[in-house]
């Protein structure tokens, strides 16, 4: 028989608790706490911002595609990018592919920028922690189990907010999910950037230059011939988005550790060919590699409603609208271009409150990219503006329901969208 050394101790009761500090997780944290909420975060890095600032290095989804681009995302979300911008550790500039102005910035000011905010607003921030069970009764989530280097702890709250990206939470209260075993799913992809670049002649290269150029370089291993380079806020710069690993379930812990291994040794065969074969680079080395690959999906849930492709294309509306999207399907699949498939022109479609509401269970909410969503509608909304959105509205929506006594599903969706519109979020 076997015993163990550690027992689960009890931490002090949350009314909202927020796992992973992702772009989503940040600002439900965030928007719940500004709203009279007692938060707490809870996440394993020894930092917030997720994705978004050990990966990437531009927000999407902010504003429309095209020529004229509309900004259709606001409120919480502003005020990080403002921050940013005071800073001057931002830029704005066009998507390489014509998804929209983006917002590049510095991910380490990024991550002073999301902490500093979190923490003015009274959130309870817990770092190097990770949440490896849930406590529930009956069809309510009640809390989790959560570890550290200080032992096991029991967390209860009124509410959680699974930001999560995998849906950790979710899964683990048995919500309905897809994943990688049940059909598509996109590639992973490790960023990294490059230091001493002549920016000024770098930036004469065209993308159908590049590509080409990545085409007939046969003596490169180059899984991906399209990928991307663009300028940063940073002095000598660039930061890229180009190596793709595929067919990787990123739930399956093994898989994941291969790909981290297969997206390093990519990013190095990346830096060799624009070093060694493009107009810029010739000085240029490697300046810094994401803290972990990127997963673009994994988990989607089955939520009260499943947004679809074809709302996506038909720039659908939604009585229980709580946020705007216009970014395009992007599909980063397992071949080496990317599939496009673009809104009409200026159009945006909702994002329904009841993709962020999990089917069968109570006391819980999503936000972020593992909202209820088929996989072409997921490879739109996963956008870094739209998670922010999202996160906003799953903050404001939990403040609504504790303060209330109610669920996230009894809150009425004109209170929500008020309050929304209150912050300044675009409906």
């Amino acid at each position: 028989m076997y015993t163990y050394s550690r027992q689960i101790t009890d931490l002090p009761k949350a009314q909202i608790l927020v796992v992973g500090s992702g772009s989503a997780g940040a600002t439900a944290a965030i928007t719940a706490a500004r709203l009279g909420a007692k938060v707490t975060l809870v996440e394993r890095y020894g930092f917030m911002g997720g994705i978004s600032t050990q990966v990437l290095d531009t927000i999407y989804g902010f504003y429309t595609p095209g020529s004229q681009a509309r900004k259709v995302v606001g409120g919480i979300p502003d005020m990080i990018v403002d921050e940013l911008f005071q800073r001057k550790a931002a830029i704005c500039r066009p998507n390489t592919y014509g998804a929209g102005q983006g917002i590049s910035y510095d991910p380490e000011t990024l991550k002073v920028v999301w902490e500093t905010v979190a923490s003015q607003s009274g959130v309870r921030i817990l770092y190097h922690s990770l949440v490896v069970d849930v406590i529930a009764e009956k069809n309510t989530l009640r809390g989790v189990v959560i570890a550290n280097k200080s032992g096991l702890f029991r967390l209860m709250a009124d509410l959680v907010i699974d930001a999560s990206g995998d849906a950790d939470v979710a899964a683990a209260c048995g919500v309905p999910f897809e994943s990688a075993k049940d059909g598509k799913i996109q590639s992973l992809t490790t960023t990294f950037k490059l230091i001493n670049v002549d920016v000024a002649r770098a930036m004469q290269v065209k993308k159908n230059e590049l590509h080409a150029l990545m085409a007939s370089a046969e003596e490169y291993d180059l899984p991906r011939k399209e990928g991307s380079v663009h300028i940063t806020p940073l002095d000598g710069v660039m930061a890229t988005n180009m190596t793709r690993v595929t067919n990787v379930d990123p739930n399956d812990v093994e898989q994941l550790s291969r790909a981290e291994i297969e997206g390093r040794r990519q990013a190095m065969e990346y830096t060799r060919f624009l070093i060694e074969r493009v107009t810029g680079y010739e000085k240029a080395s490697l300046g810094g590699l994401s803290t972990q690959i990127g997963v673009r999906e994994s988990r989607r849930i089955f939520g009260e409603y499943r947004l679809t492709r074809a709302d996506v294309l038909s720039a659908k509306k939604f009585d229980d609208a709580i946020a705007q999207c216009g970014a395009p399907i992007e599909e980063h699949h397992a071949g080496a271009d990317t599939r496009w498939e673009y809104l009409p022109v200026g159009e945006t479609y909702h994002i329904p409150y009841r993709c962020l509401l999990p089917q069968n269970v109570d006391g819980l909410l999503v936000a972020g990219r593992c909202l209820s969503a088929d996989h072409d509608a997921h490879a739109s909304v996963r956008s870094m503006g739209q998670c922010m959105a999202m996160g906003q509205a799953a903050g404001a929506a939990a403040a609504l329901a504790v303060s209330n006594d109610r669920t996230p599903r009894e809150i009425k969706i004109p209170d929500l969208q008020d309050s929304l519109r209150k912050l300044g979020a675009v409906l």
